[in-house]
């Protein structure tokens, strides 16, 4: 990419831009469990995960505790990914604990996310419950 700079009258100076991809503070690389698990507790609140991105190797099993700390409001784990062989819906009741296990075998980042909803209101996805899978190789 560059930018363009205009330096006095008539003089256009050509700047190559310079971006850095700098590494997701947030991200949770999941730790491998001596029987070779990948685990990890997340937390579903009101509307966000917690953590909200999860780092994971690819071809190795994954093991997701998620507990609802909400008390009234239901949500789910969603990772809808069929091609890459993600295709998770787990439903979460208030107060519920479930785990989710599956073995990505895809590299690549996938969304996670509620998506439920209460008549006309924004989903739980609109308002922030989303977050990343990032599978490497």
């Amino acid at each position: 990419m560059l930018y363009a700079l205009g330096v006095g009258t008539g003089l256009l100076v050509l700047v190559p831009a310079i971006t850095c991809a700098a590494a997701d503070p947030a991200a949770f690389e999941l730790p491998m469990d001596p029987d070779g698990i990948q685990r990890a507790v997340i937390e579903a609140d009101s509307y966000e995960f917690g953590p909200r991105h999860l780092v994971v190797q690819a071809g190795k099993p994954v093991e997701l505790t998620v507990k609802s700390v909400t008390v009234l409001v239901p949500h789910n784990f969603v990772i809808d990914d069929p091609k890459s062989g993600l295709a998770i819906r787990e439903e979460i009741r208030a107060g519920q604990t479930v785990k989710i296990t599956f073995t990505p075998t895809v590299p690549g980042s996938f969304a996670i996310y509620c998506d439920k909803k209460l008549l006309f209101f924004k989903s739980h996805r609109e308002k922030g419950m989303e977050g990343v899978l990032e599978v490497r190789p």
